[in-house]
């Protein structure tokens, strides 16, 4: 065990949890939870925390405590937050029916057959709950039962007794305390998402575009935009994003399983913990939210893990690209479409909504130059198979490209399909017979 460690203190400690009578330094949790320092944050943070341990893991599923992450999401979301007016539904309402007949133009892939949805900050904390939870599930099962393993190997002998129920205990603690930090990143993003497929991922399950109005509108203002053209340009990227996904069926979860597949080779560096473990003191309460915001607690990536994340990069870089050339060949006509797509992808070069969401889950920096190079990709393909052909590389997976793909366009024709003119023959054999 780590110097200065006090077998007594630590007991003290569980029990005060566990009671919920105990002279918890609230403060300093507020801090380690990367919550606001204020008296009624605290106080709901507190009973939050007993409340979680004292019910034992029946509302920690996958490592985490969701109504607790929920809770968190929704008061940060409410903070500022504005209803959704009729007059911007309006304005909305007639630029994705401007976008959609530009779309049809620049894409084979059908229009979606629900309309979009204008939501608040709200609103998409509580629909995109469940995808976060999908997301997050597998990754922060795996780090809460590492930390649960480390903390029962490394109990002193006179605590042997406590190490018994100290499982359960720590497990529902941790699976607070990842809430709170999950729930804060949550609602952080609520203020800077404006789309649905803004985080690289639709969260509804349909597939349905989505536009948080008040946040649309602020990013509009704060950068100085034409209004009317600004809600067209995004539009059309908004619902370019959705109609992939919803004739891609398989997309979305074939994203979902490649994050599952990393979570798996997730390991906890011991030592990385006992020196933590001897770090966090009254004084240096803030060591735990950093090692968690680093990632320093967790093991060198395997092979197989970079692996993973290198086909996550490609296939985020893929989808990412390919909205990019629709978006422009639907564009054309848009006066300031150059300028709106510069601003954008400064925003994605910069801290994007995306690469929050895929940071904090899997410490994945997304390179906006693998986008480039995709988007690359996708006009060369366009300009030499046509709208058709081009989108038909998204209905079967073994069609996409590998990242070796991406650099060499011929290569990958010729891989595929044997030939410029073979691509229909190649989705005849991937579906078995003729189509």
């Amino acid at each position: 065990m780590p110097d200065g460690f006090d077998p007594e203190d630590f007991a003290k400690f569980l029990q005060d949890l566990l009671s919920g009578n105990g002279n918890i330094n609230a403060e300093e949790l507020a801090r380690v939870a990367g919550i606001p320092n204020d008296p009624a944050t605290i106080q709901a943070l507190l009973s939050q925390l007993q409340n979680a341990i004292q019910q034992g893991e029946s509302q920690t599923v996958s490592g985490v405590n969701w109504t607790v992450a929920s809770q968190h999401a929704i008061t940060a979301a409410r903070e500022g937050s504005k209803a959704v007016s009729d007059t911007s539904k309006t304005k909305l309402s007639e630029a994705t029916h401007i976008a959609n007949l530009w779309l049809d133009q620049a894409t084979s892939l059908s229009a979606m057959a629900s309309d979009p949805k204008y939501i608040s900050r709200e609103v998409w904390v509580q629909d995109a709950l469940p995808l976060f939870q999908e997301l997050a599930g597998p990754i922060a099962e795996r780090v809460a039962a590492a930390l649960t393993e480390n903390l029962q190997a490394n109990l002193p002998s006179e605590l042997e007794g406590l190490a018994q129920g100290a499982g359960g205990i720590m497990r529902s603690a941790g699976g607070a305390l990842f809430a709170m930090q999950l729930g804060s990143a949550l609602g952080k993003l609520s203020h800077e998402v404006i789309t649905g497929g803004d985080i690289g991922l639709p969260f509804y399950s349909e597939s349905r575009a989505a536009f948080i109005t008040q946040n649309l509108t602020e990013f509009i203002g704060e950068n100085d935009l034409d209004e009317n053209q600004a809600q067209i340009y995004i539009a059309v990227r908004e619902l370019a994003h959705a109609r992939l996904f919803r004739h891609s069926r398989w997309l979305r979860e074939a994203v979902i399983a490649q994050l599952t597949n990393y979570a798996s080779g997730i390991s906890i560096d011991g030592e990385a913990m006992t020196e933590l473990a001897s770090s966090i003191t009254p004084d240096n309460a803030e060591a735990l939210k950093a090692a968690l915001e680093s990632g320093a607690l967790l093991s060198e990536r395997t092979e197989e893990q970079l692996t993973a994340l290198g086909s996550i990069e490609t296939l985020l870089a893929l989808i990412e690209g390919w909205v990019e050339v629709v978006t422009e060949n639907s564009t054309k006509l848009l006066p300031s479409a150059a300028n709106l797509d510069e601003v954008l992808r400064r925003r994605r070069a910069t801290s994007s909504p995306a690469q929050s969401t895929f940071a904090t889950l899997v410490g994945l920096e997304l390179k906006p130059r693998r986008s480039r190079e995709a988007a690359i990709f996708w006009r060369t393909i366009t300009e030499r198979l046509g709208i058709e052909k081009r989108d038909a590389i998204w209905d079967h997976p073994d069609l996409l490209p590998e990242s070796s793909d991406i650099d060499n366009v011929d290569a990958y024709l010729q891989r595929i399909a044997g030939g410029e003119d073979s691509i229909d023959q190649a989705l005849r054999d991937l579906l078995g017979g003729d189509q």
